[in-house]
Parts: structure tokens; sequence; C-alpha cells
């Protein structure tokens, strides 16, 4: 069993009936890659926001605002974003007009998990090494929401700055964890935030609001060959240094 599992073992020093709950939504929840074309009832949406309301925010500020799509408004947004990048991929190049930086670089370590996760995800539905066209399929899928009924935008207001970024971090992790006590499938996409300005006109969001990410999100097809991996999770020690002395 993996170092986290281990650690998040049922009856494991410390744990709670709480705790279990919670190793069990951790645990198996996964980023959703291919869902099942039924939508999610508007009141089970519902609870799942209303159950995120309650993530952690600086001076509880919740600076948060969510944009969700369902039905029509799910199909001209898949529509939209699909078309856009396709041109993109055709130029040989991702036009990338965000609104909060990406990161500079991945290196080291965090370098060597992001190629771990995306070979996973080739291998897991036939992109052998090197097809450059079969991985610019798959990364299209991004863009048409992995054939997802719903969609999500989340935006910050832009005068609080990192902290309001942080929060909506807060927010999102809160989110998916609440999408899996629900039996929902959901995968964030920071690939949203290439093309903010369409983000911005499709819904109306204002000039005062940063766009920080979006997800895809309904119920997953469980036989879907690009659900059937799951990432590896470094062991707790890796990402802890005590203070003893």
């Amino acid at each position: 069993m993996p170092s986290l599992e281990r650690s998040l073992a049922h009856g494991a020093p410390g744990m709670t009936p709480a705790a279990d709950t919670l190793s069990d939504l951790l645990t198996r929840r996964f980023s959703c890659r291919a869902y099942l074309p039924d939508p999610v009832p508007r009141e089970t949406i519902a609870t799942m926001l209303s159950l995120s309301q309650n993530a952690a925010s600086w001076c509880n500020s919740q600076p948060w605002h969510i944009h969700v799509t369902q039905g029509a408004a799910t199909e001209r947004l898949r529509k939209a974003m699909f078309d856009r990048a396709t041109a993109d991929v055709k130029g040989g190049a991702m036009s990338a007009q965000s609104d909060l930086p990406f990161p500079e670089q991945y290196t080291g370590v965090y370098k060597e998990r992001q190629r771990e996760v995306g070979w996973q995800l080739y291998e897991a539905v036939g992109v052998a090494y090197g097809d450059r066209a079969a991985s610019a399929r798959q990364m299209l899928e991004n863009f048409r929401l992995f054939g997802a009924p719903h969609a999500l935008v989340i935006t910050t207001e832009k005068n609080i700055g990192t902290y309001g970024v942080l929060d909506c971090g807060s927010y999102l992790g809160t989110l998916l964890l609440a999408a899996q006590s629900l039996g929902i499938g959901m995968i964030p996409q920071a690939a949203f935030a290439n093309y903010c300005p369409l983000l911005r006109e499709f819904f109306d969001i204002p000039a005062n609001r940063d766009i920080v990410c979006g997800a895809s999100f309904g119920f997953p097809d469980m036989e879907h060959p690009a659900n059937a991996f799951r990432s590896r999770r470094a062991a707790p020690e890796d990402a802890i240094t005590w203070a003893e002395n």
C-alpha cells in the first residue's frame, strides 16, 4: 500500500470516524476525464455549491464567484472553446490569454510528477510515445470539456490579489471533496485560463474579476479508459519538516 494510503488507513493512530470519512473522500477522488451524458440535477449542484461555500478564506473575505453551465449553455461553451483551441492547434500555438500568470516552468521532482501523470494518461488512452497528433487530440479534450454535461469557472476579486487566488484554491479543494461526496466527477482545468477573453464575454464577467480556472463535472463514466488510472502521491514525510528544538 502506498505511503499516503497507509497513513490514511482506517484504524491508523489518531483516526476518528470523521477522519475515516475524509480519508475515503480524499483517496477516492480523482480527476475525471470522461462523463456519462446524464446531467446532474440542479438541486444536487446547488447542494455541492452550498457545501463548498464553507471553504476557509483570508479574513473571511470569500472572494470567489462561480459561473456554472447546464444544458444548452454547456454546449455553446463546449463549441466555442473547442473551435478556438482547434484553430490554435492548427495554427501551431495556443493563444494563452490568461488573467493570471502561468507557472514559469516545472523543474526537478515537480517536472517528474508532471511527466509521470501525463504518461499515465497517455498509456491509459492508448497514445503512443512520440505520437504528436494523438497527444494533440487528447489535449483538445480539455476544451471539449471531456464530454461533461456541466462546466464552471471560478473568479476572484482583482484588487485582493494573491490572497484572493489563494482563497479560490481553498474553495476549489473544498469543492472537489463536496463533489466526491455527492458522487459527482470533476476535473479542475487551468486550460480554461488560456481563453479568458472568451470566457469573460461568454459569462459577462466584469473587469474587476480575475478568472482563476475552470472545471468540468458530471457523473463519471467509470468504464472509460481515461478514468482507469490514479496519480501517485508523494509520501507525507517528503512534504513535512518538523521543528522540535
